[in-house]
């Protein structure tokens, strides 16, 4: 069976990729996990839940490409399940800050913008 991982990066990846050029998730360290260990079941009663989640972000946290998990669950952005060490409300957290942030730098350089001209 494919990771979820996989499978969503496979759907992305060229005809022919370069074999110089492995994509990021071959590497992962939750290629040998179940899959039913980042993605909840549906009923989960909350406590299996928590439990699920921080056995999940255990195997992220010793995941050589962590980083590169998580922005790609915040580019897409991944709707469901543990990516990158965070789970979809923490990524949805995440991406809100930086909309936040965001916004405030363009605010910032629109009024210096107006102060110089």
């Amino acid at each position: 069976m494919l990771h979820p991982i996989e499978s969503t990066a496979a759907a992305r990846r060229p005809a022919a990729p370069d074999p110089d050029d492995s994509p990021w998730h071959t590497s992962a360290a939750c290629r040998s996990d179940e899959a039913g260990l980042f993605f909840a079941p549906s009923k989960e009663p909350t406590a299996a839940r928590l439990a699920r989640e921080e056995h999940a972000k255990r195997v992220c946290a010793r995941c050589p490409v962590l980083l590169e998990c998580r922005e790609h669950a915040l580019a897409q952005p991944e709707p469901y399940g543990v990516w990158g060490g965070l789970t979809a409300a923490e990524r949805r957290v995440v991406l809100a800050r930086r909309r936040r942030r965001e916004a405030e730098l363009l605010d910032a350089r629109r009024l210096t913008a107006r102060i110089a001209g």
